[in-house]
């Protein structure tokens, strides 16, 4: 009975070890399957790091681009409102200008037309004198 009751024993034993046994190897894979979605979700972590850094380098070199231009933007407005001012000038001296050429024209205008009216009666009183 003691054999039997052995016997009996080592079969129970044996088939515990063997639910032990796979019960560990389940556990052991389902530690690997963990472990490698872990790893997985690192690597994405990572990338999504990386990217963002490079999101954010990117963004300081346009930002600082976009300055530059702001900058040279505000500068052709100055030239150009001093270019403006200097048009407006030019353009109030050239009427001016053509305000004096105006007079001029009228004046010589009506020195000729006194000088056609004093050769004319310089004519007239020539023939009578």
């Amino acid at each position: 009975m003691e054999e039997a009751f052995k016997t009996r024993l080592i079969v129970i034993s044996a088939i515990l070890n063997v639910i032990f046994l796979v019960g560990l190897i389940g556990s052991c894979n389902s530690s690997s399957q963990q472990k490698a979605a872990w790893r997985r979700e690192m690597l994405n972590k990572l990338d999504a790091e990386d990217k963002l850094n490079k999101s954010s380098q990117e963004q300081s070199v346009y930002s600082e681009k976009l300055k530059l231009r702001e900058k040279d933007l505000e500068e052709e407005k100055a030239a150009h409102a001093v270019a403006k001012k200097a048009l407006v000038q030019e353009q109030l001296v050239s009427q001016s200008l053509k305000d004096e050429l105006q007079k001029v024209v009228k004046l010589k205008e009506a020195l000729e037309e006194e000088l056609k009216n004093s050769l004319v009666q310089e004519k007239q009183l020539k023939p009578a004198g």
